[in-house]
């Protein structure tokens, strides 16, 4: 698959001025560029994870068979909801939904999903288990629709406390194909002021496509990590990592705070300079 980096004009705002690198796969990444330019920024696209269909479909369609037979599913991201749900008409009526954030769950309204559950703390699978309605399980039917690999916290623990849990495996994420011309140029140019980055596969990925002079280049700017696990994936890799809240209101408005600091420091010089009185 093919990626190319893509710029995307913006409304005057106050991230005018601004442009924000979008690592989040292609098609995610586009209702957050917006949002982005709406502000004023100027969203630099660069999704550092593909997503493709699974490659063996089995745990899905079987997943799809039973889906009457459930009480719970869990949707663990909107790639979840985009390549692994099933066609609205079949949702059963007495089936709760849980999403481990705003955007999933907007997903699945989208789809007709209704009353969908999501964390009241963190936006993770922590938060989905610290739900009172997940604290007992015991002989519930469970289906986690997630992509190849991943965390599994999230079943253990459902299996732990009493539920039968089957998984849906619905995608498959990997790198991008192609080099990284695009994005060094852009990070060179300087085109590129922030980054955000929304999974520690994301980040890994980034790096790896980047290369030693692209990773050189990202370590000069601020990076925006809405989790403080990608946080520490960020840092990991020398980056300049800075913990956002969650979700996308939590990167804008960690986006915001740094310019407005951006723009205090920049007075503060301002004031400071030394003045030169005219000695007529």
């Amino acid at each position: 698959m093919t990626y190319a980096l893509a710029l995307q004009t913006s409304a005057p705002g106050p991230l005018a001025g601004i442009g924000v690198l979008v690592t989040r796969p292609a098609r995610q990444a586009a209702a957050f560029a917006q949002k982005l330019a709406a502000l004023g920024a100027t969203p630099v696209v660069f999704p550092a994870i593909a997503i493709l269909p699974p490659a063996d479909r089995v745990s899905l369609d079987r997943a799809h068979d039973r889906l009457a037979s459930y009480d719970l599913a869990f949707f663990v991201s909107a790639n979840a909801v985009e390549f692994g749900a099933p066609d609205p008409a079949r949702w059963p009526a007495t089936l709760v939904a849980f999403a481990p954030g705003p955007g999933t769950a907007e997903a699945l309204a989208a789809l007709g999903v209704r009353d969908v559950r999501i964390p009241a703390t963190t936006f993770d699978s922590e938060g989905l288990l610290a739900l009172p309605e997940l604290a007992d399980v015991r002989g519930k039917r469970a289906v986690i629709f997630h992509g190849e690999g991943g965390r599994d916290a999230l079943a253990r623990a459902l299996a732990a406390r009493g539920a039968s849990v089957d998984h849906a495996i619905c995608y498959r994420r990997a790198v991008p194909s192609t080099g990284a011309a695009g994005l060094i140029e852009a990070l060179a140019g300087g085109r590129v002021h922030a980054v955000t980055v929304t999974s520690s596969e994301g980040v890994d990925n980034l790096c790896e496509v980047a290369g030693g002079e692209g990773r050189e280049l990202l370590s000069r700017l601020p990076v925006f990590a809405p989790h403080p696990r990608i946080a520490a994936r960020a840092a990991a890799h020398g980056l300049n990592a800075i913990e956002t809240g969650a979700g996308d209101a939590g990167l804008l408005a960690g986006l915001l705070a740094w310019v407005d600091r951006r723009a205090a420091r920049a007075r503060e010089a301002q004031t400071a300079a030394p003045t030169h009185e005219d000695p007529r």
